[in-house]
Order: C-alpha cells, then structure tokens, then sequence
C-alpha cells in the first residue's frame, strides 16, 4: 500500500533528500522486509510516514507497512505483543518500560528520536477569561505569565470551594505529562494538588474541552490549533517556551528483536534519516501537509498543518497569531540522534513526580533505553560526537527552560532537590492508564 509504485508521481519526484548519504556497513542476508509500524495520528509522525509514502524506505528495500492506532497503551501492547515491529513512541515510554513501570512494561528500545518540537499547552476560552480578569495578563504575555495567573485562578476557586480543575495528558510517561507539570509547577502550581490530571487520547482532546469534559490539555500538533480554530481554545504555551530541545517521539522496538535483525533496523534508520532530512525542508511542507491529512494518517485539514508545520499560530478564537521558529525540527541539529541525558532528564522527571526512585539501578535501566550505538552503526560519518551523550542541557542561550534551571545529568538529585514543587516523597495522583 506504501510503496513508491502505490503514489502519484508528484510525490516521488520529491525523493530527493538523503540521496547522497552512504550505505550502512551492512551485511547482506535478510533482503527485503517488511516492517509493520503503529502510530498515532499525530504531526510529529511525519518522517515514519514521509518514509512510506516518497519511497524513502522503499529505497532501503524496505516496505514499511503504517497501523493507525488511537492510544499510546495501544500501541504499548501491540509492540509487546508482537503485533508491531516498531513503534512510533513518546520519548518516555521505552525509559519506563526498562524501569518496569506501567501495566504492561515490556523492553523496549529506540534508536532513533522522530525530531523536536510540536507540543503545545491550551486551555478553555472560559478558563483563560478568567485568568485574564484574575491575574491581569495581557495577550501578549508570555508563558509564565500565564501560568501565573492560572495559579491566581486556582487560589480563587479553592477558597470558594471549587472542584480542581480537569487537565488532559495523553499518557502516564509521556513528555506532555512532564512538560504540563513543568509549566504549572513554573507558575508555583502543584499538579498532585491543585489540579487533576487524566488521560485523553490526542485525537480526542479538541472534543473534550469543547464538551467541558476537561479545562485544559496538553498534546502535540495540530490538535492544539483544531481546539483554537474551533472557538473553544486558547493556547498558552508551547514545548518551546517550556524546553526548545525537550525530547519528544521516538522509534521504539524490541531489543530482541533489533538483535535478530541488524540489518533491517540499520536500513530502517536510514530512510528514517533521509526522509527527516526531507520533512526539514521548508519547499517540501505542502506535499507532507497534503499527506498528512489523508484520512488513514492525521486526518486534519491541510491547511492546518501547513501552518503548524511552518510553526504560524491561531492562538485564540479571536484569530491571535503567532509565529515560533523551530516549532518542529526534523532534522537539524542532530535531532534525530536518541541522547542518552534525554533518558536521564526524563528519569529525573519521573523521580520528581513519584513515579519511581533514584537509584543506581534505575540510572542504569533509563540509560539502557536509549542506543545511540545502533544510530551510529547505520549512520556513523552523520552521527555527533558522543560528547552529547552526557552534556549540560538548557545552559546555553536559545535553549534554556522557563525557568532557568540547568540539568546536569550526573547531579540528578541536587537537580531535583532545587525545584520548590515536587512530590517531595508524598504518593503523587496517578493517571489512568489507558
């Protein structure tokens, strides 16, 4: 269904990215194969399905077989089942299945990031009226700010009595999970206390705020600017403002099965690395938006996706916009390289959030979960140096969080011990786990 002969040809004159990269040092002797692949219907699936779809797997002798799913358990379950071979994942979740963590923890592995960017956090118009009229914030005003008066608006209503407030995550370990409770935690807001988190699958987050089943989300493009275009949306921050190089998706598998088939995972990780190369380049967004919107991948208009792919924001249903740079990189920068400190940095945040403890062990399981010897096997002369396997993140300019705090991957404690909101050894409200 996904090879080059099944597309139009406008789409494979588009294969033109990644042409020149070398072979893998790779032994013959699996040929062709085919890789099933679940997803969820999400932009920032956009290299797995830009690789099925412009040959770019194909050319790998791989023919990449695309199952829409509509969870992240789902598809959780369907990789440890064997159902899937790989998996398009939430950076956290192959970290928390070698921790154990989870119904239905199961090794899992990535060797390959799917790029940066694409969250954003948005909240109900009504919510943000009244954190206009409490915490006197502009529309201009930035993340923090809003947090902030979020926080204001959360003092109010406890002291009258009301119930929390309901905000949606799409999975227990995912970054929306973590980047949530960083922004509300910025604007001095325990989330184990002053709100409720659940879990809302992304394609149903829009309808869920519109119903008022929940007041707030946080999910990747483009369901942030569906809820915004609708009316019943204000987005208040984006994975930018939290962390620009926050991980985000992942390739996840097996580890049994990338040692059964080294070959395959090296020409995979390759197609992947030249149609990354391809999603990055500006004069190729229309052609992913195009795709993109078909029904069996994200569905949503292509117009949308345009946008969110260049990063322009309607913010609000007052037509607000917003330009951020860099909302998704594919690519550049080495994004698609799994850094080991990422697993740290989501270890630390697991940790803060009594989801699990520190320890040796636990060092070492996270860690385990990235493998950035697989990367350089099928891509060595693109690989960066290990240096950034363990380095300093948010200590340079462009690049920091919101606030200001620098992790250091090998003082995870002291990190955590600095922040004033954390679960601080009391048990944290658990999530569903759908």
């Amino acid at each position: 269904m996904n090879a080059l002969t099944d597309i139009d040809e406008s789409k494979a004159r588009k294969l033109s990215a990644g042409e020149a990269l070398p072979a893998p040092a790779i032994v013959a002797g699996e040929g062709s194969r085919t890789v099933r692949a679940g997803f969820i219907p999400l932009v920032d699936a956009a290299v797995l399905i830009a690789a099925a779809e412009f040959g770019f797997a194909q050319k790998e002798g791989i023919t990449l077989d695309l199952v829409k799913d509509t969870s992240w358990a789902n598809v959780r379950d369907r990789l440890a089942f064997r159902q899937f071979d790989v998996a398009h994942m939430l950076s956290p979740m192959p970290v928390a299945a070698m921790l154990g963590l989870g119904s239905n923890p199961s090794p899992t592995i990535t060797p390959f990031s799917l790029g940066r960017g694409g969250n954003a956090i948005t909240l109900s118009t009504r919510l943000y009226a009244e954190m206009q009229e409490e915490g006197d914030l502009a529309a201009s005003d930035n993340a923090l700010a809003n947090a902030k008066a979020l926080a204001a608006v959360i003092r109010r209503a406890r002291v009258a009595g009301s119930p929390p407030l309901k905000l949606g995550v799409t999975y227990p370990f995912s970054s929306h999970n973590y980047e949530f409770r960083y922004w509300l935690a910025a604007g001095g807001i325990d989330p184990d206390r002053d709100v409720r988190l659940v879990v809302v699958p992304p394609p149903m987050t829009s309808d869920a705020l519109a119903a008022g089943a929940i007041d707030g989300f946080c999910v990747g493009a483009p369901w942030n600017m569906v809820a915004s275009e609708r009316g019943v949306g204000r987005i208040v921050a984006t994975k930018q403002d939290i962390w620009p190089s926050a991980p985000e998706k992942v390739i996840g598998m097996r580890p049994d099965w990338a040692d059964a088939n080294p070959e395959t995972v090296s020409r995979l990780l390759v197609a992947l690395d030249a149609a990354a190369r391809w999603c990055d380049a500006a004069e190729n967004r229309s052609a992913l938006a195009e795709v993109l919107a078909e029904q069996r991948y994200v569905a949503a208009p292509a117009d949308i996706l345009r946008r969110v792919l260049a990063g322009e924001f309607t913010i609000d249903p007052e037509g607000n916009r917003r330009i951020v740079d860099d909302y998704f990189v594919f690519h550049a920068g080495f994004a698609n390289y799994p850094r080991p400190n990422h697993a740290l940095w989501i270890y630390s945040q697991m940790v803060r959030w009594g989801q699990v403890a520190l320890s040796a062990k636990g060092l070492e399981a996270s860690v385990s979960a990235y493998r950035p010897d697989l990367y350089r096997r099928a891509l060595g002369r693109s690989a960066p140096s290990a240096e950034i396997d363990i380095a300093l993140e948010g200590a340079v300019p462009g690049d920091r969080f919101m606030d200001g705090h620098v992790f250091h991957p090998e003082r995870i404690r002291e990190y955590i011990d600095a922040f004033p909101v954390k679960a601080t050894g009391r048990p944290h409200t658990s999530l569903d786990d759908m």
